[in-house]
């Protein structure tokens, strides 16, 4: 089962996420990510949250459509999208695709960046996608779709990231290492539709930048 995820972060062209979600997709609000489903014309299967950023008129026209809402209080351990990583992985969801999970607050982002690197496994599929920017955790390989000239990132998390083997890329990487405390990895470029990256061993952070967006 897939979760399309929204939360209250930014999306610069709410249009470019439209053709991000599948018909059979469980649509999830995170709190104030509900403006986006409204804008969207959906209906949540899910709101989750302690509820202080979502508009009450929301809240209530998707609770008269027959939406789940798991209330929390604000004073909590967890922020919302923690709340929601761990409801989705008990109810046996494999993939979670996040819409708005980035932009606005930089804590916020760092905050669920960590959520995306620590939950992400080859049993509960993350990625983040704002239709601009694409960000996946990769631990062993990825195929990534796209265009030419769109940017690919590569950031080890935490720890030296080796045997990393790229094809599709400007800027090959050839069985070789990438370290946290260095910048090599960054604005790579596409040359076609599609790009291969291998690694050895560690966990290495992929961020695509579409060149641009519709």
């Amino acid at each position: 089962m897939r979760a399309a995820i929204f939360c209250n972060g930014e999306v610069p062209q709410i249009s470019s996420v439209r053709d991000l979600i599948q018909t059979d997709d469980v649509v999830v609000s995170v709190d104030g990510g509900m403006r986006y489903v409204d804008a969207l014309k959906l209906i949540p299967n899910i709101i989750i949250g302690d509820m202080d950023s979502v508009r009450p008129e929301l809240l209530s026209t998707a609770e008269n459509h027959g939406a789940e809402v798991l209330r929390f209080p604000p004073a909590k351990d967890e922020t919302d999208l923690e709340l929601t990583f761990n409801m989705l992985k008990n109810r046996g969801f494999t993939e979670c695709l996040v819409i708005g999970g980035l932009g606005g607050r930089i804590d916020q982002t760092l905050a669920n960046i960590w959520l995306l690197a620590e939950n992400h496994s080859k049993d509960f599929h993350i990625c983040f996608d704002d239709g601009c920017e694409r960000l996946e955790m990769i631990l062993d390989d990825l195929f990534i779709e796209g265009n030419q000239g769109d940017t690919v990132s590569l950031i080890p998390y935490s720890a030296v990231v080796n045997g990393i083997i790229t094809q599709g890329l400007e800027y090959p990487l050839r069985d070789e290492p990438l370290y946290p405390q260095q910048t090599r990895g960054l604005s790579n470029v596409m040359l076609g539709k599609q790009a291969h990256i291998q690694i050895g061993s560690g966990r290495l952070l992929c961020v695509v930048r579409r060149q641009s967006i519709s």
